[in-house]
């Protein structure tokens, strides 16, 4: 099939609102400092442009409790408070904010799987710490979540792969679908030992008929491009045997050298190995159906680059 574009880029002002108040590590200009480098590679004319929508707290619903998505417009009226134990500060409008993440992704959604364009990626998005019925680390909604939910429930798509190759292991993700056999999980992070939030270690593998179907690979602080490629040679033979139907990337930057929140000293380079082989493999399994969402990053030039190079393998993964 021919497509006119290759990749669905999400971004814009209501993304951008995304944030917390000044002198929080998760600041409203992640984006743009993606978007400039971006441009400056000329990326930016090769891909179909997605405005952001904002959810409705009924398609919030999808994967979050009434009460929470409640707790959320109440903070978002008041702008005060907390929606977690300290990470995750009300603002005036974090459920407008929120609630485009939430929206773009499920808009995306719609696109991928209704082949309009076989790839997209949300730059601002990812959010994989938050619960069902909580924020966590600086997540207000999952929007992961809310994609995997209607893949389900709405289009009937049950055998999903998660890979997340942000520092921090995708707990919100991992721990809400410990128990799927249907979701696959690959998570490549820093040891839970050193850094928030305490989890995904290579012993946890899935819960009851689930075993088996979750593959954690922690790194050690300090681990290189070249210990990130060992352990990608493990997820993709994983990957491959587990035979998913629909490829989910979390691609967070702060996996890279010089993160403010984390120790390990990848490169780019190995976002953009993974974006690669992950491209491929949906090529040859799940119809080219891949979405890749920013996730994490603290260090504006590592979200420029990182990112940068996530979208480069994406423009390219046709003929991968």
């Amino acid at each position: 099939m021919a497509f006119e574009f290759e990749v669905l880029l999400g971004a814009g002002e209501p993304l951008r609102r995304y944030g917390f108040p000044e002198g929080h590590p998760f600041s409203v200009d992640r984006q743009q400092a993606f978007l400039d480098e971006a441009l400056r590679r000329g990326l930016l004319s090769s891909v179909q442009r997605l405005e952001p929508r904002i959810a409705s707290a009924e398609e919030l619903m999808g994967f979050h409790t009434r009460a929470y998505v409640d707790r959320i417009i109440r903070g978002s009226q008041t702008g005060e408070g907390l929606l977690d134990y300290g990470d995750t500060p009300c603002f005036p409008g974090v459920f407008e904010a929120a609630g485009a993440v939430g929206g773009t992704a499920l808009d995306a959604l719609s696109c991928v799987i209704g082949s309009k364009v076989p790839r997209s990626f949300q730059p601002i998005g990812g959010l994989h710490h938050a619960r069902r019925n909580s924020a966590a680390g600086f997540c207000v909604i999952n929007d992961i979540g809310m994609v995997i939910d209607r893949l389900r429930d709405t289009y009937g798509v049950r055998r999903v792969a998660y890979v997340d190759i942000d520092v921090h292991h995708g707990d919100g993700v991992f721990y809400t679908y410990e128990q799927d056999p249907d979701l696959i999980v690959v998570d490549i992070h820093e040891d839970g030992r050193y850094l928030y939030p305490g989890t995904g270690h290579a012993h946890e593998r899935g819960a009851g008929k689930a075993e088996g179907s979750k593959l954690n690979l922690p790194l050690l602080p300090g681990a290189t491009d070249a210990d990130f490629l060992d352990a990608w040679e493990i997820a993709e033979e994983f990957l491959r045997d587990q035979r998913p139907d629909f490829v989910l990337l979390q691609c967070g930057a702060d996996s890279l050298k010089g993160d403010p929140l984390a120790h390990l000293a990848l490169s780019p380079a190995s976002h953009a190995h993974a974006t690669q082989r992950l491209c491929r493999l949906a090529n040859e399994l799940c119809k080219g159906r891949l979405m890749a969402f920013g996730g994490g990053g603290y260090n504006l030039g590592n979200i420029a680059q990182g990112w940068s190079a996530v979208l480069e393998e994406l423009l390219r993964g046709s003929w991968r």
